[in-house]
């Protein structure tokens, strides 16, 4: 006879608790925190990248709404990363320096769905392909992520077939043209920023993705200070830099012309459109 479905067989708990294993013998108190937290990340990504999949797939179809909705929960999801860090923040750097050590060489820059993330959003990076390329589980997911339309690209081509000007971007073309075209995806952004009434749709969009990023964004900022408060200036686990390395990824963004856009918002604006001065 089989059991019927209960809450520990629905959500596979007893498999679930075993996964924390601790490598510190015997095992610190603090290190079964930092497992806990890091893999509540990886599920966190997980759910990340099956919205922003659904988003983009969501964009395709012209169903701008539930794309902002998906977004939505995205924001709302890194909102709790942000929190999940300080949580990390109740140990004290003498007890995480206790159990640091075992992880060598192992790194959070190499979390594959971290990566992910970044890629499907807007920053794709060969040299980070490259880190991976041994890593038979991540490698593929990788490349299939490099290799796939972003967030912003399908972003932009929904905001084309609404009747704006904004054009992909193409790698292979000299950079002038990168630019020009870059000016132009800028400008759609204003007139919908400008038209925000009538463009609603679209502006709510714009705001989720804005959100994304910023979102993003202030996790980094956050981890870098916790990291720092750790550890100071101590090189990483991975032999990088620390938070020398960690310091150079806060200004990255997935959607800069939604950011530029705003550089030249104006209330006044006529006949000839939106101002705009269409170069970097």
């Amino acid at each position: 006879m089989t059991e019927p479905l209960s809450y520990n067989k629905y959500l596979r708990v007893r498999d679930l608790i075993a996964l924390q294993d601790c490598l510190s013998d015997p095992a610190h108190h603090d290190e079964l925190l930092f497992i806990t937290i890091h893999q509540a990340y990886e599920l966190w990504f997980k759910q990340i990248l099956h919205e922003i999949d659904a988003a983009a797939l969501a964009l395709g179809e012209d169903r701008a709404p539930l794309a902002t909705r998906a977004l939505a929960r995205v924001v709302e999801i890194e909102k709790l990363l942000v929190t999940q860090i300080h949580i990390l923040e109740t140990m004290t750097p003498i007890n995480f320096l206790g159990f640091r050590d075992e992880l060598n060489p192992a790194s959070g820059f190499q979390s594959m769905q971290f990566r992910e993330i970044e890629f499907s959003s807007g920053l794709k990076d060969a040299s980070v392909l490259r880190a991976f390329e041994t890593d038979e589980f991540a490698a593929p997911r990788l490349r299939a992520r490099f290799d796939s339309p972003t967030l912003g690209e399908a972003f932009y081509a929904y905001l084309t077939r609404k009747g704006l000007d904004a054009p992909p971007d193409d790698a292979s073309l000299d950079e002038g043209e990168r630019q020009r075209r870059y000016g132009q995806r800028a400008r759609a952004v204003l007139e919908i920023l400008t038209h925000f009434e009538s463009r609603y749709e679209e502006y709510q969009l714009a705001e989720s993705l804005i959100a994304h990023d910023e979102h993003f964004s202030l996790w980094r900022y956050h981890h870098v200070k916790m990291v720092e408060r750790m550890v100071g200036s101590k090189r990483g686990t991975g032999g990088s830099e620390g938070v020398g390395y960690l310091r150079t990824t806060l200004d990255k963004k997935f959607f800069p012309e939604l950011w530029e856009a705003r550089t030249y918002l104006d209330t006044k604006h006529g006949a000839a459109g939106c101002p705009f001065a269409g170069e970097r």
